[in-house]
């Protein structure tokens, strides 16, 4: 792949075996779900690798050896499910409660993975399945290798896990323990009072209606991305109402007189669940200021991603209106 004569050569072996695919894909770090396409597409094209290799008198052992092919397509698998909780973890909108709700519900996906392996159905492991049809082989490796991934999962998201009751309460806040909420890491708000303020709104009805209505906004907005996902949809998902300005516009209708109570919950929404958003950012600048743009000054760069990333539309015949026109002499 590194070098244009094996490339194009490689290409028309495909070509002329009338491969499913027309090359391989290149693996790049800036993207999440790379790795996870790049071996799929190795694991395809597999034959036609060891063709081509065999046709350059080039020798890899590992391609020929049962437990290491094992071992190539168990992570096709893998990587397959991990690029899905990605995918659930990436776009705006995205509160801290959220991904740790998709994580805690991977957590639980690993325990059915590990008993499909040590059943030996292997459902869930398509490309291991098929390999395995035609190579009678039975490693406990790779049962090892999800127990490990179940620890390693745990032990990252623990600190999340503990505070799953804090991260519930812009969504859920009559419904849980006061005394279970960590206000610690929130300035300016009293425990004491917040308790207090929790008590004082649990019977005023024309409050807690809000909350039962937002509950009931958020269980239509993932009712129809299910369905619209299950249909391929994508464009429509991205018309759907975003969750986290849903929360915001019910905390923002709560007067305020129940002010640590919205201290706490903006608080909590305020806090970032991931880096989706600034390596977007990131890659929005390198798409405006390439080597076309290579003099664009700081401020006109700054005003370009501004433009790329907000979700502003102006009126542009308005704001037309507003100028005078230049008139011909």
């Amino acid at each position: 792949m590194a070098k244009a004569l094996n490339h194009r050569q490689f290409r028309s072996l495909l070509d002329e075996l009338e491969s499913t695919y027309s090359d391989l894909l290149l693996h790049n770090k800036v993207r999440w779900l790379s790795r996870g396409e790049v071996l799929k597409r190795f694991a395809a094209c597999l034959e036609e690798v060891k063709t081509f290799l065999g046709s350059k008198g080039l020798t890899f052992p590992e391609l020929e050896q049962p437990e290491w092919l094992e071992k190539l397509h168990f992570m096709v698998d893998m990587t397959a499910h991990l690029n899905t909780l990605n995918t659930a973890l990436q776009g705006k909108g995205r509160t801290a409660l959220h991904m740790l709700e998709e994580v805690l519900a991977f957590e639980r996906k690993l325990t059915v993975l590990a008993r499909d392996l040590q059943k030996g159905t292997l459902s869930h492991f398509p490309n291991l399945r098929e390999f395995k049809e035609a190579h009678m082989i039975n490693s406990d490796y790779l049962h090892s290798a999800i127990i490990i991934m179940q620890t390693s999962f745990g032990k990252r998201f623990c600190e999340f896990r503990e505070e799953k009751t804090t991260l519930s309460f812009p969504v859920t806040p009559l419904s849980l323990d006061p005394s279970l909420l960590n206000t610690t890491a929130l300035a300016g708000v009293s425990q004491p009072d917040l308790e207090m303020e929790l008590a004082d709104i649990a019977d005023k009805d024309i409050w807690v209606s809000k909350f039962k209505r937002l509950t009931a906004d958020l269980e239509d907005v993932a009712r129809q991305k299910a369905v619209l996902a299950q249909n391929h949809k994508w464009r429509d998902i991205e018309n759907l109402p975003k969750p986290d300005k849903l929360v915001f516009e019910t905390w923002n209708a709560i007067p305020d007189v129940y002010v640590n109570m919205k201290k706490y919950a903006l608080g909590v929404l305020s806090i970032f669940g991931s880096t989706y958003v600034c390596e977007q950012v990131f890659s929005n600048m390198n798409f405006i200021k390439s080597k076309h743009r290579a003099r664009l000054t700081d401020d006109s760069l700054r005003s370009c991603v501004k433009m790329k990333v907000t979700a502003y539309s102006p009126d542009v015949q308005t704001l037309c209106t507003e100028f005078q026109e230049q008139k011909s002499h």
